[in-house]
């Protein structure tokens, strides 16, 4: 199913309550990342591309299913800008533009990775199912 990109910048920071502007991209967020290695786009660079406008790049990456929910980004940020918000925001946009949950329980033993954490399969659970 592919998605058409019918979400604005100010949707994503309607829905998040974030203000990118802040952000200085000194990086810490994505230092302090446990998914850092998984994610095409780190926290900084989210911010960045949603700054951009660039949300079409944002909705079709897997970043945004790699996202722990942690905060740890928020912790680290010397500004508060609190990327783990926006990312939610946008993997939000992209549930709802599909119509339905990204993940359900049958789904789970394919996306199963041995280096993946146990807490994000938790995490994704608890977001993506009714």
């Amino acid at each position: 199913m592919s998605l058409t990109n019918n979400v604005t910048v100010e949707d994503i920071l309607r829905v998040s309550g974030v203000n990118p502007s802040k952000c200085m991209q000194c990086g810490k967020c994505s230092g302090a990342c446990p998914s850092y290695d998984q994610m095409e786009y780190h926290p900084h660079q989210f911010v960045a591309l949603v700054r951009k406008g660039q949300i079409d790049k944002l909705m079709a990456s897997d970043s945004i299913y790699q996202c722990l929910s942690c905060f740890a980004c928020l912790e680290r940020c010397p500004r508060n800008v609190e990327p783990a918000k926006l990312i939610e925001a946008v993997r939000v946009a992209v549930i709802r533009q599909q119509g339905m949950n990204h993940m359900t329980a049958n789904d789970i033993p394919e996306k199963l990775d041995e280096k993946l954490p146990q807490q994000a399969i938790v995490s994704a659970m608890r977001k993506y199912s009714k």
